[in-house]
């Protein structure tokens, strides 16, 4: 079945989704300002708009920068697509030939595969909680929230993609039959943002982590997880390889606290995070806990070769995902243009670190 949203749309949904997460990349956290201090900011802002800015100048010059950019998304589009149809297929893998057949007979996708084409938003069905004026979906027959905000058509989108990105075929698929969170696992979901990951094993964690810096998302996330709240915890930070103010590091957070798994998805702040838990990963070695990394790989280039490599150096083996992404998110996407979208990774039996 063909979707009814485009690959345009999917793609200005990772847009969106990439522009709202960018600071996590920074270990600066944003400087603190009081509702008061807001208020006056807008409002001079506005006065000064209205008194020194043409009308319609400043919406004018919105749509020209999105025209630009979206030029620049179809220009790379053309590119890869040009790039795959000239490949020597004989010497290419089948993964890079199955790619190449799916631009050439289809729009261009993120993910470019024929399973893709089987998800369509319109066929959500999107409920509204009046006690809290939040739309939700159910998922796995739990009820999965989303910002107040948000009408039932960019719930539907947003979900659609979080349904075609987790499908068993997806090289964005968080687990396999055998790398999953286990009955009592103490989970840590590292960008968590809606909790579809940590909400799929509510019932059965030990202890639920939500690492979550967007305040958008706080409001949705506790109501989400309302029935489990007396082992959900909430952490409002930045996830990096520094603590202060805003950020925190995994060694300092799970200092004196077990977790048996570990899921980062932190727009290319991974390789920070491996870097600010050191001690966690030594930890498991020395003291045989049974610690899984699940790390996205595809946002940054060079992200796959540094995350394996940190991981095998601490004494964890590793295995990627299969299938390729086109992340035309990023502006640095070169020539082959394909990335692995994650790393799993698990203790290496009979290692030990001194």
């Amino acid at each position: 079945m063909i979707p009814s949203h485009s690959s345009r749309t999917r793609i200005n949904q990772e847009i969106k989704k990439s522009d709202m997460k960018q600071t996590r990349r920074s270990n600066t956290p944003p400087p603190q300002l009081t509702k008061q201090s807001l208020k006056r900011i807008k409002t001079a802002a506005l006065e000064a708009i209205r008194w020194f800015v043409p009308f319609g100048l400043v919406e004018k010059r919105r749509q020209k920068i999105r025209r630009a950019n979206l030029l620049k998304s179809e220009a790379k589009e053309a590119a890869i697509k040009e790039y795959f149809s000239a490949l020597n297929r004989e010497n290419a893998s089948s993964e890079i030939i199955e790619i190449a057949d799916y631009l050439k007979n289809h729009p261009f996708s993120i993910y470019p595969y024929e399973f893709t084409r089987k998800y369509n938003a319109n066929d959500i069905e999107v409920f509204h909680d009046y006690s809290c004026q939040m739309s939700y979906v159910l998922h796995n027959r739990k009820k999965l929230y989303f910002p107040s905000e948000w009408s039932r058509q960019a719930v539907r989108e947003y979900y659609n993609g979080l349904c075609l990105e987790q499908d068993e075929k997806s090289p964005h698929r968080y687990e396999t039959p055998d790398f999953c969170v286990t009955k009592g696992d103490i989970i840590a979901d590292v960008g968590a943002a809606e909790g579809i990951w940590a909400l799929n094993y509510a019932d059965i964690a030990g202890k639920i982590y939500l690492f979550e810096c967007e305040k958008h998302w706080i409001a949705a996330l506790k109501k989400t997880f309302e029935p489990w709240k007396d082992k959900v915890r909430i952490v409002n930070k930045y996830v990096s390889n520094t603590t202060n103010l805003g950020n925190i590091t995994m060694d300092d957070f799970f200092n004196n606290k077990p977790v048996n798994f570990i899921k980062a998805d932190i727009e290319g702040a991974e390789p920070n995070l491996l870097d600010g838990c050191k001690s966690l990963l030594a930890r498991s070695i020395t003291s045989n806990t049974d610690l899984k990394l699940l790390l996205c790989a595809y946002h940054n280039q060079g992200d796959e070769e540094k995350i394996t490599e940190c991981l095998h150096a601490k004494g964890f083996i590793t295995e990627h995902s299969t299938g390729y992404m086109l992340y035309i998110i990023d502006s640095q996407l070169n020539p082959p243009y394909i990335r692995r979208g994650l790393i799993r990774a698990t203790k290496a039996q009979g290692v030990h670190q001194s």
